[in-house]
């Protein structure tokens, strides 16, 4: 339906991409540079490896990421929708193969390796799923409140979806389940039906976190630092990891300790990932923390005020949706489990966290975001 429309009508008058949501994904991508060589040392020093490589190995990731973006914002976004439903099939093949032959990190297994490089499938279901489902919104406009033809096709991919990353992954599950819900909500589809998988997905919660001590452990120390701060407004019983990076934040100040002068890398559990941001916000301060969460607000503010409101048609519009939140959603949920706001998730920070699989689809999501603002009207 929306690739008969992709020809002639977007052919003719494509403007340049945003450049307020170019500079703010470079400024990301400077201070994870910066923060990944400060927080990688005692990584790099534990795999019998030097820093200056890993850095440079993730100055390469980004390289890529970057070329990512660049090939997905001239590739008009209708043909990448028409993959969606493709790629989410391929997507499922991945996650099922990762629970047998994946490699485990941390007590799960969330990685797969492919020729020698490892991938998180996660990420991949969670682009492919997004996308697939603004599809299925703009489709099932005409009839979005009927419940067997609209919905119940949707709470089939994203059920599926959902359950299969929650196996090994359930903070991964949560977001996208969280994500897709609120992009269901923006399709206009009714609130009763989105109450329902609302449900579903709690029960499913429940069942994911009764299998793993681990999960339950995470949720426990959340919990037992909200009632200490209530009690007598200062947290004692906090998890370990949650202690050193609410440390790393206080020693911050306003300025910061300097450029690699960071203590907490040497306690926090992947500083250089999971807490990326308790370590720039220790070695730059409430300055440099707050700048972080100023590109997140550009991004924000770019995609959903101007992008997707500027769309040239209503796919365009929810993928530039999709895209936004789900980039805006994982950097703040980072940004968030390190102030101690949220139980730890081990999400990643897009374009700062160090790795390769998150960042090579923050590239895409980004691509597909400049993509749309090329064809927005004049004037964005």
């Amino acid at each position: 339906m929306f690739l008969e429309q992709a020809g002639g009508e977007l052919s003719g008058n494509v403007r340049s991409s945003d450049h307020w949501l170019m500079a703010s994904v470079i400024v990301l991508m400077v201070f994870g540079i910066l923060a990944v060589y400060s927080s990688i040392a005692y990584f790099a020093e534990a795999h019998n490896n030097t820093a200056f490589n890993l850095v440079f190995g993730h100055i390469i990731k980004l390289g890529i990421a970057v070329i990512v973006m660049i090939i997905f914002s001239k590739i008009k976004y209708q043909w990448i929708a028409a993959l969606s439903k493709y790629a989410l099939v391929l997507s499922w093949v991945f996650l099922i193969v990762v629970m047998f032959y994946g490699t485990e990190m941390f007590g799960a297994r969330r990685h797969l390796n492919l020729a020698g490089i490892s991938f998180q499938p996660s990420s991949f279901a969670t682009v492919a799923l997004l996308i697939h489902l603004c599809v299925m919104l703009t489709n099932k406009k005409e009839y979005i409140s009927d419940f067997k033809r609209s919905f119940v096709p949707m709470l089939f991919w994203v059920g599926i979806t959902c359950l299969l990353v929650g196996l090994e992954d359930f903070s991964s599950a949560a977001v996208l389940l969280g994500l897709s819900l609120l992009i269901m909500f923006i399709g206009r589809v009714s609130v009763l039906h989105i109450g329902g998988l609302v449900f579903i997905g709690a029960l499913g919660a429940v069942f994911l976190l009764s299998q793993s001590a681990e999960r339950q452990s995470r949720i426990t120390n959340y919990v037992d630092q909200i009632v200490q701060i209530k009690s007598d407004g200062f947290a004692l019983n906090t998890g370990y990891q949650a202690q050193q990076a609410h440390i790393a934040i206080a020693r911050g100040g306003l300025l910061g300790v300097g450029i690699g002068k960071s203590t907490q890398r040497d306690f926090l559990p992947a500083p250089y990932n999971d807490f990326i941001f308790a370590i720039i916000a220790e070695e730059y301060g409430l300055i440099g923390a707050g700048i972080i969460l100023l590109a997140f607000i550009m991004i924000l503010l770019r995609g959903v005020v101007f992008i997707s409101h500027e769309a040239p048609d209503e796919l365009g519009s929810l993928m530039a949706m999709a895209c936004t939140l789900t980039i805006v959603t994982y950097g703040l949920v980072n940004a968030a489990v390190a102030c101690g706001l949220f139980p730890v998730t081990g999400l990643p920070m897009p374009f700062v966290s160090y790795g390769g699989t998150n960042m090579l689809f923050s590239g895409m999501m980004a691509g597909i975001l400049l993509n749309v603002s090329r064809q927005c009207k004049e004037g964005v």
